[in-house]
């Protein structure tokens, strides 16, 4: 659906820049398929209405023009939807070209590949390849879940989504009606935030936990959609990014390497254990738990509590 709808909305925008006269709602409807496909003239009307204020938004100069006989055209003129030059100088158009390479799968590996053939002929460098497999500078953004894709639209288009999501210490999912905000990745974990309708609140769900299928709902944000740092901030606490205390906890010789990066004090205990001492804020549980029998959370009692309750979720499936 949305594929067809940019693909609506590209036509119309089109039409409207290769005409050297306004066209008409009738004119503009026989030369596009979508609208000729439309059941009505009220759904066409609509649909119209629709893309015009889609393509404005988008930064398209339309005009309203009435010729003699009172019936009103549209045109998208040139020179009033030119972009400047766009000039880089070697070190700009690398860092641009680096940041092409992050998306190498899905549906954005393609729009990427478009951007960096665009950025070649903005200047560039030749020698400057991104793509290079032996390169000092590997960056990847992994997208395994299938939620990825329809999440990502919604998020673009403002759509209230509807899934089934099973919290960490929960057995069975639960459907969740939610408005979008953003995606956001942490420690190679993929997050939506947005605003859980049932709940009434802002809220932050892994992707690696939604289940089936996401299904759209077209009617609407209700909540305010905050900026995007204020969004990153949501992620990075609910990803426990963000400590307000310290926990103690045995992690195996060997082992958890990442939780040793964080830690601020490191014990070696013997028997092939040591004790760390860690930055402790929401999603700790969580991150902990994937580190299975190597982990053994100390204190304090509440994460200790959390963790063997996701413990126990896991074991009963």
């Amino acid at each position: 659906m949305a594929i067809a709808k940019a693909e609506r909305l590209m036509n119309l925008a089109l039409c409207l820049l290769g005409t050297r006269r306004p066209l008409s709602k009738r004119e503009l409807r026989e030369s596009i398929e979508a609208y000729l496909e439309a059941g009505s003239d009220d759904s066409f009307n609509r649909m119209f209405e629709r893309d015009k204020d889609d393509l404005r938004e988008l930064g398209l100069v339309i005009e309203t023009v009435e010729n003699l006989d009172g019936e009103v055209g549209y045109l998208a003129r040139r020179d009033s939807n030119r972009l400047p030059p766009i000039t880089l100088d070697a070190e700009e158009a690398a860092a641009l070209g680096l940041a092409a390479k992050v998306w190498q799968q899905a549906r954005l590996a393609g729009a990427a590949s478009g951007a960096l053939q665009k950025l070649r002929a903005a200047g560039l460098p030749e020698d400057v390849d991104p793509y290079e497999a032996h390169g000092a500078l590997e960056p990847r953004i992994p997208v395994h879940e299938a939620a990825f894709e329809p999440l990502m639209l919604a998020c673009r288009d403002r759509r209230p989504v509807l899934f089934d999501y099973r919290k960490a210490s929960a057995a069975h999912p639960e459907p969740r009606h939610v408005e979008p905000w953003a995606l956001e990745c942490w420690r190679g974990h993929w997050y939506l935030a947005g605003w859980d309708r049932d709940r009434g609140a802002e809220r932050v769900f892994r992707l690696s936990r939604i289940t089936g299928r996401v299904r759209s709902r077209g009617t609407g944000f209700t909540a305010p959609v905050p900026d995007v740092v204020t969004v990153r901030e949501t992620v990075a606490s609910w990803a426990g990014e963000i400590a307000d205390g310290t926990a103690l906890i045995r992690l195996r010789s060997g082992a958890g390497y990442p939780l040793r990066a964080k830690a601020t004090r490191v014990r070696e205990l013997g028997d092939g254990w040591d004790e760390l001492e860690i930055p402790y804020g929401h999603g700790l549980d969580a991150w902990l738990v994937e580190f299975g029998p190597d982990v053994v959370v100390l204190e304090p009692a509440e994460l200790r509590a959390d963790v063997v309750d996701r413990l126990r979720a896991v074991a009963k499936g």
